[in-house]
């Protein structure tokens, strides 16, 4: 007889069917109303071929081969659990004694497990700071440089990550939609920590059915559902900033600008507007001039301009926007926007970054926290922005600007990963992978042979969240749900906290590292404190036993609509920002204050040095745009089903216009190869017309399976190809979506992709 167990991943809660000690199936949580077809890979994922079986070490870093020792799929040996555990733990006393508590970098990335308690990332960084301290990595891939900026204009990221203004408010106020980037539905497939109710789809209907008008700003007409009936302005990638400066042009000379608000909830509007009339640099940034660099017409950029002006109006632009170089601009231009039609704090007006970029943003919800293991110090440790991995591995003793600081890089002699695989997250993987090797030692806690397990020197096998038990918690949705182990731990798996506490016991502070609690006593300790906090904000939880039993909480819905800078709109000097004037900052003394190169002190037009209006285009005519993927999240669920339907004969898709295709003798089908000068790919075509000529997309995810002898990825990782460098000193995020390409046919023989196998076993156990 089948047994059932409630559980939760990042693309939705589940409950999952087990038969003879095998999942069979992933049941759609009862209570969610738009279900994702991620959940019908979930039982081929946990029990794949390429789980990792056992403990590996690298014979070569056995035989004392370190430093610059290139990786690969080779050389693998299997050890007993003890001696990989006192390797370890060794290692790092080594690496400490000899170079300094920096020299590890503790990676992970925080997408390994819905659960909040076996959290490879949290586990990871509580061992290493309870052992003295390492160097850690701030901010993220998805909007690390609007993160970065977002504090210094509006005081807050709110804005970024919630709460936002909700769709209630928009279904009722909101007359246009203006949508940089769009609002896929492929995003908001996901919920960091879990999502028990996917209503992004079913809120958008209802948005949709009150009467509001979209305008999908986007090079891909596929960023927005067709039920929206939205209006495609199909924009040269990178040059949304040029645009939007356009339009604040158009209410200028109109008259339209709110200068009410301007003058009373804003700063350095009076810096602004003489570059916009061109007063300063002798420019207007009119829509004529506005219109050849970006490919939008003159007529259009002034009609959506008046629109807004004329409409309550909602300005939102997806995260993606700002992973490009001066990807800080596009989105500082959309506040001075929003702040110019005086929306801001007004029910459905304003702007907000992220709508259409996760599940559960606009979603109606009470303020309360989420589940989490408590955060550990990182004493003597140090801390870059997350997308500058390669450098600080490239450039050990030098300086990174950032934010107004100077970063020294320390010298990376170990790197410690666990839950994440940078080679998915990471830009310019050829690049990486020579930084990587730079390390004398690397370890990597994963439950799959992944780029990462297979570029490592310690290979040790996590257990997934299917093999233990944990907590789904998270701030963008209403559930919380109860996670039963439903399988027992694949071949020699172990949960990446016991694996840590038994190195925390050769090196002598296991107590301080488990609290003398085992897993049962862990998650009865935070589902308390979550609980604790929650009545201490008006919402009493069901004890943890009745909780575990049942297998949810719901939080109930908020009595009121929420509108974000509603007080600060009403009197902003009673509810001022977390600026330094308390206003929107238009212009910021404090980033003219940091004196970066290239950097603005107010929103500017800064021509990307890769896109297709620079002298590149020449030599690589077509703009890659890499997006998140619809069959998986992120690398995660890839050897599943669902991901494998979307390939073509085994290779990711890759998406062209007709015309793209037509001029290179390409059909729907073929295999193509993608190339730049960091690397190239194999694709799959797909042939459309929703993607603008001069554009090409591919998504992200798909393991990279580089050829050992000419580096070319066999699967189709775009992360081959795209631009690893900060979008600019100051936030220093990734630059991924500022990317040339050229594509051409694959003449030879289709190589296999080999990266869904395990590698080749060098020998027998290691002595």
């Amino acid at each position: 007889m089948a047994e059932i167990r409630p559980h939760a991943a990042h693309w939705g809660y589940f409950d999952a069917v087990v038969e003879q000690g095998r999942v069979t199936a992933a049941r759609p949580f009862a209570r969610d109303p738009q279900p994702g077809a991620l959940l019908d890979s979930v039982p081929a994922v946990v029990h794949a071929a390429s789980r990792i079986d056992r403990p590996y070490i690298r014979a070569g870093w056995l035989r004392g081969e370190r430093r610059g020792t290139l990786r690969g799929d080779r050389d693998f040996v299997p050890v007993s659990w003890d001696r990989a555990i006192r390797l370890v733990a060794e290692e790092s006393a080594r690496i400490r004694a000899e170079h300094g508590h920096t020299a590890i970098l503790g990676g992970s990335y925080g997408w390994a497990s819905a659960g909040r308690f076996h959290h490879a990332r949290s586990q990871l960084q509580r061992f290493l700071g309870l052992g003295g301290g390492f160097t850690t990595q701030v901010t993220n891939y998805s909007y690390g440089a609007g993160m970065t900026l977002m504090p210094h204009i509006l005081g807050t990221n709110d804005v970024i990550q919630g709460p936002v203004t909700d769709w209630s408010s928009i279904a009722k106020h909101t007359k246009l939609m203006l949508c940089l980037g769009g609002l896929p539905l492929k995003n908001t497939l996901v919920t960091a920590g879990g999502a028990g109710a996917h209503e992004y789809v079913p809120w958008l209907k209802r948005v949709a059915a009150a009467g509001v008008r979209f305008v999908n700003i986007s090079p891909f007409r596929g960023d927005a559902p067709d039920f929206l009936g939205a209006e495609w302005v199909p924009i040269r990638p990178n040059t949304d900033t040029a645009l939007i400066l356009a339009m604040l042009h158009t209410l200028v000379a109109s008259g339209l600008e709110d200068r009410g608000f301007l003058a009373t909830h804003c700063t350095g509007w009076e810096r602004l507007r003489p570059y916009i009339l061109g007063e300063s640099d002798g420019q207007p940034k009119s829509a004529e001039w506005a219109a050849p660099i970006t490919e939008v017409p003159a007529e259009t950029i002034r009609a959506l301009a008046y629109e807004a002006a004329r409409l309550p109006t909602m300005l939102t632009a997806t995260w993606s926007i700002q992973r490009a170089e001066h990807g800080e601009q596009p989105w500082w231009a959309l506040v001075a926007l929003a702040a110019a039609l005086g929306g801001i704090g007004r029910p459905g007006e304003g702007v907000t970054f992220g709508y259409g970029s996760l599940n559960g943003m606009g979603t109606p919800r009470r303020e309360l926290p989420s589940v989490s293991l408590p955060a550990t110090r990182n004493p003597g440790g140090t801390a870059i922005p997350v997308a500058r991995v390669t450098e600080l591995l490239e450039r050990p003793g030098e300086v990174l600007h950032y934010n107004g600081r100077q970063i020294t890089l320390p010298d990376i002699r170990m790197i410690w990963w666990a839950g994440g695989n940078p080679f998915h997250h990471h830009q310019d993987l050829n690049r990486l992978l020579r930084g990587w090797c730079r390390a004398e030692t690397i370890v990597v806690q994963e439950p799959w042979w992944t780029a990462a397990a297979r570029h490592a020197d310690i290979v040790l096998p996590a257990t997934t969240t299917l093999e233990r038990n944990d907590i789904a918690s998270s701030s963008r949705d209403r559930f919380i749900r109860a996670m039963h182990q439903a399988i027992p731990p694949q071949g020699q798996a172990r949960h990446d906290h016991d694996m840590l506490a038994d190195m925390a016991e050769h090196l002598g502070f296991r107590d301080r590292f488990t609290e003398q609690r085992d897993e049962g006593a862990w998650l009865r300790h935070l589902y308390e404190r979550w609980r604790a906090a929650c009545g201490r904000m008006g919402f009493e939880a069901p004890g943890f036993d009745a909780f575990w039993a049942e297998g949810h909480v719901e939080v109930p819905p908020p009595d009121e609509d929420f509108v974000l800078f509603s007080e600060f709109h009403r009197d902003p000097v009673a509810n001022p920002l977390a600026t330094p004037s308390g206003r929107v900052e238009l212009f910021s003394e404090t980033i003219a204050g940091f004196g970066y190169p290239g950097v603005a002190d107010h929103p500017r037009w800064m021509p990307p040095r890769e896109y297709l209006g620079s002298e590149l285009a020449a030599r690589f005519p077509l703009h890659l745009l890499s997006y998140q993927p619809a069959t998986r999240l992120h690398g995660q669920l890839d050897p599943g089903p669902v991901a494998a339907a979307s390939k073509i004969a085994g290779r990711e898709a890759m998406l062209m216009h007709p015309d793209e295709a037509a001029s290179r003798g390409l059909r729907e089908g073929d295999i193509v190869r993608v190339f730049n000068d960091r690397g190239a790919c194999l694709a799959g075509l797909r042939v459309t017309e929703d993607i603008r000529p001069g554009v090409v997309a591919m998504a992200t995810g798909a393991w990279w399976d580089p050829d050992p002898e000419s580096g070319l990825d066999r699967h189709g990782n775009p992360n081959a190809l795209t631009h690893d460098e900060g979008t600019s000193p100051l936030g220093q995020g990734s630059a991924a979506q500022s990317c040339l390409v050229q594509v051409e046919a694959w003449r030879e023989a289709l190589p296999p992709v080999t990266v869904h196998t395990p590698p080749p076993i060098a020998g027998q156990e290691a002595a």
